[in-house]
């Protein structure tokens, strides 16, 4: 064997071994990030840029925000928005094609937020930037600056094409995981999450209550005469007014709360660190804000609902799943059994309306 010959053979052999990192990375992990950055390191030791970069792009508002980032202070990218269009990455995103650029100083796409900056402290010369693709969409940009572009060859860009490739699978792999695992846990009707992942939830906010010695609230709604809904106007129209309804009481809560459907026309909201009198407060904001809300349904539809509320506090009221829930649900009936559409605190019974 000549010296070509083994030459040859060493680099057939390394890129073997890239090929078979990444194809490792894409097996072992559904975590996505961990997934990104086992490619990413890959890419690096091949291409040995200066820097580099993942944007993901934000489809809703036609924008990437950096999702890896080396060479940079990752901290300080994490508000940072890149527009479909502007500069080099903006560009390659919005028409799915890669540039190499020898000297971005002379490329009119090397927009001003390219250049040098506190986050960016290095001078960048040369680019590398590719689109990530699958199914014909672009799902985000590598950026490679400063890499040895003189030993770039056709078959060094096809092999980057193909890490591209690699990572573009990962990207849909894990939104495909993300859905999955949304259908499991939210509820059809609501698109709030479901009976399973309230089980879920409420085990670890056992856990986390009993190792730092906290506390958490429920709030166990029950609509008052919803069957009068359905009788009236339909099941379409009263499956229509429990979705409004439910995200109604997510848009009034904070966002560490989580609501949920618990069956019929039952909802429960988590509420994680708060204590009795707060729950109590939060519940009567809510029954507040619910009574006074008109839900557009149909065209000259507007229905008003009503609703009963209890309230209940791990660990005085219940110290298990099944125990806090109970407490939250018997609290709730003693409204029901009486005059409905207002709130009970469990061990203070009912409380007067604002």
């Amino acid at each position: 064997m000549n010296v070509n010959d083994s030459a040859a053979s060493s680099s057939s052999l390394r890129d073997l071994l890239v090929f078979h990192n990444v194809a490792r990375a894409l097996t072992s992990s559904l975590d996505r990030d961990a997934i990104l950055r086992a490619i990413m390191q890959q890419m690096e030791q091949f291409f040995q840029p200066e820097t580099w970069s993942l944007l993901m792009l934000d489809e809703a508002r036609k924008e990437l925000y950096y999702a890896v980032a080396i060479g940079h202070t990752e901290a300080s990218l994490n508000n940072v928005r890149i527009p479909l269009g502007k500069g080099i990455a903006g560009w390659v995103a919005e028409h799915g094609e890669s540039l190499i650029v020898p000297e971005v100083s002379q490329d009119p796409r090397f927009a001003a937020l390219d250049k040098d900056g506190p986050d960016r402290p290095f001078r960048v010369r040369s680019a590398i930037c590719m689109p990530l693709r699958s199914r014909l969409r672009t799902l985000g940009v590598i950026e490679l600056f400063n890499c040895r572009l003189d030993t770039l060859t056709d078959y060094t860009i096809s092999f980057l094409h193909v890490l591209c490739d690699y990572a573009a699978i990962a990207i849909e792999n894990s939104r495909s995981m993300e859905r999955i695992q949304e259908l499991t846990i939210t509820d059809d009707c609501t698109g709030l999450y479901n009976v399973r992942h309230l089980y879920r939830q409420l085990e670890s906010e056992i856990e986390r209550a009993r190792r730092f010695r906290s506390q958490f609230s429920l709030i166990f709604i029950d609509l008052d005469h919803f069957k009068r809904v359905n009788d009236e106007h339909g099941h379409l129209i009263g499956s229509s007014l429990l979705a409004e309804v439910g995200q109604a009481l997510k848009s009034l809560v904070r966002e560490v709360d989580s609501v949920f459907r618990y069956g019929g026309d039952e909802f429960i909201v988590l509420l994680p660190e708060q204590t009795k009198p707060e729950a109590r407060e939060t519940a009567r904001r809510l029954h507040a804000a619910l009574r006074t809300r008109q839900f557009e349904l149909a065209p000259r539809l507007k229905l008003t609902v009503k609703a009963s509320f209890g309230v209940a506090t791990y660990p005085e009221d219940g110290d298990s799943v099944h125990e806090i829930i109970r407490s939250a649900d018997l609290t709730m009936y003693l409204v029901k059994g009486s005059t409905r559409d207002k709130v009970a605190v469990a061990g203070v019974g009912l409380i007067a309306s604002e």
